[in-house]
């Protein structure tokens, strides 16, 4: 049954999700995503609208990468100082006059984009293969995006909800215990062009029926020219939440920075050991904590996600909510602490998460997390 959908103010809630409801009113969570907040309510723009009015003075087809790497760079820091400078109400009403640039940041980051694809490392796996050319990474993808699913979420945090989720074919790790195997491990779905997805979003969000766009597979990461191609014709002020494994390239975490509204990253493992056993990833740690710590430190609005895994509450659960601590800026920053862990896919082969946590291994995490001063989300 389809979700029933209304609204509180311009703000979309679900009946059948009560804290979706409620969230509107929570304090704590409208101080710490409060930019989220104000783009629901219609109050200020999306980022990616605001890049959109960023005019790119140059021949895009005959400079080359460097140039536009240092065009981007410098367009994105006069869109941050555009938030600081102009209020809400400005910004809103620059967009209402001037609309989007003939040609600007956001296409100007698609453009970066597709000439990374010929030497792809959209991850840090860095295959450096040329997909244009039909070559596939460790993804196993080319330069087609296929598009698994996409609908109306009603099952994400209470601040999402409902929320227009993209998912995305395939996946650049190899998790044993992957809830969507089926299509993160599995070719499945189909290429939708972006023109199609674009105006769906638009259609969803005039129609007050989601909060936002949400990014997701599989993983988001490896279609990130295609989503660049979605958001440069997406003309509404939708909110866009890059929901991914963050094993994100620092090229790709530059292209997404000035257009993601609100980060929603899992932290899987608090060490590298443990994630090449189950996600068969080198070096997890040191580049997940990198780019956590990049977009804390541009001042962006996340929650994290963490599911707790069977036996690794000591190794992984509580050194990353102590890294949490010590790193990030907790005033912009909600935690999903998750224990619905269920053995899936392979997870039967490694005995030690072939099984739910217990109810010691949560009320030990969610113990440290509010002695750590952390915000808890749902």
């Amino acid at each position: 049954m389809f979700p029933l959908i209304s609204r509180k103010g311009n703000v979309p809630i679900v009946y059948q999700r009560p804290d979706s409801v409620s969230i509107l009113d929570d304090e704590d969570a409208v101080s710490r995503l409060s930019r989220y907040f104000k783009i629901l309510r219609r109050e200020t723009i999306s980022k990616q609208l605001i890049a959109k009015m960023l005019k790119v003075n140059i021949d895009a087809k005959k400079s080359s990468l460097n140039e536009l790497w240092e065009i981007h760079d410098n367009k994105v820091e006069e869109l941050y100082e555009m938030i600081k400078e102009f209020s809400d109400e400005e910004l809103k009403e620059m967009w209402s006059k001037k609309g989007k640039s003939e040609y600007n940041l956001v296409d100007l980051k698609a453009e970066i984009a597709h000439r990374l694809l010929k030497s792809c490392n959209f991850c840090e796996w860095n295959c450096n293969v040329d997909r244009t050319r039909g070559r596939k990474g460790v993804c196993l993808l080319n330069s087609k995006a296929y598009v698994a699913s996409i609908f109306i979420h009603i099952g994400e945090e209470s601040e999402l909800v409902p929320s227009y989720t993209i998912f995305f074919s395939h996946c650049n790790f190899k998790c044993v215990f992957c809830q969507n195997w089926d299509i993160s491990q599995v070719h499945s779905g189909r290429e939708i062009p972006p023109v199609l997805v674009a105006d769906a979003i638009k259609s969803e969000w005039n129609n007050f029926r989601i909060r936002n766009v949400n990014w997701v597979g599989g993983e988001p990461t490896p279609n990130l020219h295609y989503i660049l191609d979605v958001i440069r014709l997406v003309d509404v002020s939708v909110p866009m939440v890059w929901n991914s494994n963050l094993y994100d390239s620092v090229e790709a975490m530059k292209l997404l920075k000035g257009i993601i509204d609100v980060w929603l990253p899992d932290f899987k493992y608090g060490n590298n050991n443990c994630a090449l056993r189950y996600s068969k990833i080198r070096n997890y740690f040191d580049v997940v904590t990198r780019n956590l710590k990049m977009i804390s430190d541009w001042g962006e609005e996340i929650i994290i996600r963490h599911l707790i895994l069977p036996n690794h509450v000591e190794c992984c659960t509580l050194p990353i909510l102590r890294w949490v601590k010590r790193n990030m800026n907790l005033e912009k920053l909600r935690f999903n602490l998750m224990d619905q862990y269920r053995p899936e896919y392979k997870a039967h082969k490694y005995p030690e998460i072939n099984r739910p946590i217990n109810r010691r291994e949560w009320v030990k995490a969610l113990k440290v997390a509010r002695e750590l001063g952390i915000s808890l989300t749902l």
